[in-house]
């Protein structure tokens, strides 16, 4: 597989005017910029190419010029991991960036019987120092452009053979006719401090004739950053969950300290402000069990009265250590009766099963592997470093 070069423009991540616009470095007249963006927008995130000579509807002189002008390359995997229940972990090494220097992020894919979930990053690294959470741990060192984002989504179906020719010819293709049938933007990083690529992405990934996902498979989680809540629904039209895990603000300061900018209250009006709430399109809020934090009967009582009128589900997520973190989980008995609690109110509150625990990429574990792999580890084959499933 083609990994990226950072001395040619990049056209994965462009949107349409702009991918049109930018083959004017190619000498592509302006009547046929339209029809060719076209052509390599298909090319792309229809049939996965990382070779502009694959593109054989395009004449062999104009793809040697798209050659020479421009990558569709992608990050290379530093390290690949599968844990013993199927979830795969991609660490994905960026191009260098304006400074030369090359980054890190991690993807996961969770299979389950009726989906194939990937949880794909929107920073390396985080701001928000969420004290139960690993990647919160990381300093935050940028935004991922538009095509980093998609990116991810592209090295996860090269590995899974998630293309429509391999899967033609893959007897056990699932019958969705894809691995991959939900992106949920729930990797490390604040997707909405980094809206503008973000939304770039989720058009690519909606888009009928790019990676074709439904709007509602695509899932923004935020931690609560209010006043862009509104705008997101509105400009994106995805799903949305809101990282919740307290009931009261002097609690979710501690857990989640954007809280002290955006209190519950501003939080949750965001919320109900959405655009296209119904019981079709919820949303839905995780809610991290915290032993003698946050898992009491009282704070089951107090969620279902922060939700009132908020057509929404309740993800409830045993903890998942990390080392050093200075939490535990809740006791099975007072998920199971939080549970009750909330569902008797009316919400579904399924207990999110743990997955990756063991590769450390369930929810909450993200971290770069940059911190973690020695240099000799991160240069070794990937395929080398595959965990026996």
């Amino acid at each position: 597989m083609t990994t990226q070069e950072h001395t040619k423009p990049a056209l994965t991540g462009l949107d349409r005017a702009a991918l049109a616009d930018i083959l004017s470095i190619a000498d592509v007249p302006e009547r046929q910029r339209r029809m060719r963006a076209q052509q390599i927008w298909r090319w792309i995130y229809n049939r996965g190419v990382t070779d502009f000579a694959a593109m054989t509807n395009i004449a062999k002189p104009l793809r040697a010029r798209l050659a020479r002008e421009f990558t569709i390359a992608r990050p290379r995997v530093a390290a690949r991991q599968v844990s013993k229940d199927g979830t795969r972990k991609w660490l994905l090494r960026l191009a260098p960036d304006e400074t030369g220097q090359r980054h890190e992020v991690e993807v996961v894919y969770i299979p389950e019987e009726d989906r194939g979930t990937l949880c794909v990053s929107s920073q390396v690294g985080c701001t928000l120092n969420c004290t139960f959470c690993h990647t919160g741990t990381q300093k935050w060192v940028r935004n991922l452009t538009a095509g980093e984002i998609v990116s991810q989504i592209l090295v996860a179906r090269d590995d899974l053979g998630d293309w429509p020719d391999v899967m033609a010819a893959n007897p056990d293709a699932p019958a969705s006719g894809r691995w991959i049938t939900n992106v949920v933007l729930m990797g490390m990083g604040e997707p909405l401090y980094n809206f503008d690529n973000v939304k770039t992405a989720c058009e690519i990934i909606s888009d009928g004739e790019g990676i074709s996902l439904s709007k509602r498979r695509i899932t923004l989680s935020t931690a609560g950053v209010a006043p862009e809540i509104p705008r997101a629904g509105a400009e994106m039209g995805v799903m949305l969950a809101i990282s919740l895990h307290a009931t009261t603000d002097e609690v979710r300061d501690r857990l989640v300290p954007l809280n002290r900018k955006y209190p519950l209250k501003a939080l949750l009006d965001a919320c109900r402000a959405y655009p296209g709430l119904s019981n079709a399109r919820r949303i839905t809020f995780e809610y991290v069990m915290l032993k003698g934090m946050n898992d009491s009967p009282a704070d089951a009582r107090r969620l279902v009265n922060l939700l009132r009128g908020i057509p929404a589900k309740v993800n409830l997520i045993p903890f998942n250590p990390w080392p050093g973190s200075p939490y535990e989980c809740s006791d099975w008995p007072a998920i199971e009766r939080f549970a009750e609690i909330v569902n008797r109110a009316g919400y579904a509150s399924p207990v999110r099963s743990p997955r990756g625990r063991d590769i450390m990429a369930a929810c909450g574990q993200l971290k770069s592997e940059s911190q973690r792999l020695r240099a000799s580890q991160r240069t070794r084959p990937a395929q080398n470093r595959t965990a026996a499933t």
